[in-house]
């Protein structure tokens, strides 16, 4: 109120009420400092805000990893339902929810989507041989250099042993000798025949006593058991004879298929020893490899053998011929899977590999599903 200014008057007065009040509302009171500032309106809506980016996540998550959840509420609400010709379900309808998301995570297909299978390997030659000799001789002659195309049964080295000639001129001249001795027993044995006839005849006409008799047929059978002896002798010396051959013509050491001499350790004047210690002390002479029948051997992931087998088809491609690839197929897989990799290895047939293909070359592959099925059905 303003100093000076008249408050009494009355009130019981329809006049004197009305200007009370109207006092009363003109009259100034003290702010409680208690009195608290209203919250911005942004925190009031952070909660909501945040519940509804948590519901959008959940159902992107959805989405994402369980379209058969999202297909039932399709169905719930009336949504255009699937086509016929849409994969059916793995998992019986008749199991609940937690069930069939753990069937459908066991069935998930590794695959890409490109329904493809790379891996990558190497040229293997599977004909492949290293030439020892089979007896110990001094290297005299190499027929085949490194790199040469060979035929079968024709020279690669040529070995000398003195000994083995010597013992096979030995084992003929003991053949000669047992053929002698069988000579002169055949001899005896016509003789003792012959005097065994004679004393038979006489023995009938009682010219002769039993004795003689007796005694020329143990003549005769002494005779027959001595030719049998030499005649043994002989078979022995054939025998002799056929053995030192073999060892002076394994003196040759021939080709033992067509291929290529990819590896070459003689060398002329050196001395080898006999197969059974050269392979302890790996003194090979040579490698021959058939390069005519080449393969390749490729790791892919063990999570894709589901969809491998025998005939798949694909193609490959040489690091060494990038510009080149050409066509295989899977012959057969190995039996057992890497546990270090993770892989399995296949063996793959070629079908017009580039002009200059090598083993140990490295190659990729690249196996198309698709067109195998395709042209399965």
């Amino acid at each position: 109120m303003m100093p000076g200014m008249n408050t009494h008057f009355d009130i019981t007065t329809e006049y004197g009420r009305n200007r009370a009040e109207t006092l009363n509302s003109l009259s100034l009171e003290a702010v409680p400092h208690d009195t608290q500032e209203p919250k911005p309106i942004l925190r009031r809506l952070a909660l909501p805000a945040c519940f509804c980016v948590l519901m959008l996540a959940v159902a992107a998550g959805i989405v994402l990893y369980q379209p058969d959840v999202v297909r039932q509420f399709e169905t719930m609400f009336g949504a255009v339902p699937e086509p016929e010709h849409a994969a059916a379900d793995p998992v019986p309808v008749t199991q609940t929810q937690g069930e069939r998301i753990a069937g459908q995570s066991t069935v998930r297909n590794p695959i890409p989507a490109g329904r493809e299978i790379t891996g990558s390997g190497y040229v293997v030659a599977p004909r492949m041989t290293v030439v020892f000799a089979k007896y110990e001789g001094r290297i005299t002659e190499i027929a085949a250099m490194l790199g040469d195309a060979v035929e079968a049964g024709q020279i690669l080295v040529t070995l000398e042993d003195a000994g083995a000639r010597f013992a096979l001129e030995q084992a003929r001249a003991a053949k000669a000798q047992a053929e002698l001795v069988l000579a002169a027993h055949n001899i005896d044995l016509a003789q003792v025949r012959s005097l065994l006839d004679r004393t038979e005849i006489l023995a009938v006409r009682d010219a002769t006593s039993r004795q003689a008799l007796e005694d020329a047929r143990a003549t005769t059978e002494r005779a027959l058991n001595a030719v049998a002896q030499a005649r043994q002798s002989a078979d022995s010396a054939d025998l002799a004879i056929r053995i030192a051959e073999e060892r002076v013509a394994e003196l040759t050491v021939r080709a033992p298929f067509a291929g290529t001499v990819t590896r070459l350790d003689a060398r002329v004047g050196d001395t080898v020893l006999a197969r059974i210690d050269s392979v302890r002390e790996s003194q090979s002479l040579l490698t021959i490899t058939d390069t005519k029948s080449l393969v390749i051997d490729a790791d892919v992931a063990e999570t894709t053998i589901a969809a491998l087998k025998p005939g798949l088809r694909g193609q490959a491609v040489l690091d060494g011929f990038p510009e080149q690839p050409f066509d295989v197929a899977v012959l057969r897989l190995a039996p057992v899977t890497s546990a270090e990799k993770g892989t399995v290895t296949l063996r793959l047939s070629l079908a017009d590999p580039p002009r200059g293909i090598r083993p140990n070359m490295a190659a990729r592959i690249r196996l198309t599903l698709d067109e195998a099925e395709g042209s399965t059905q």
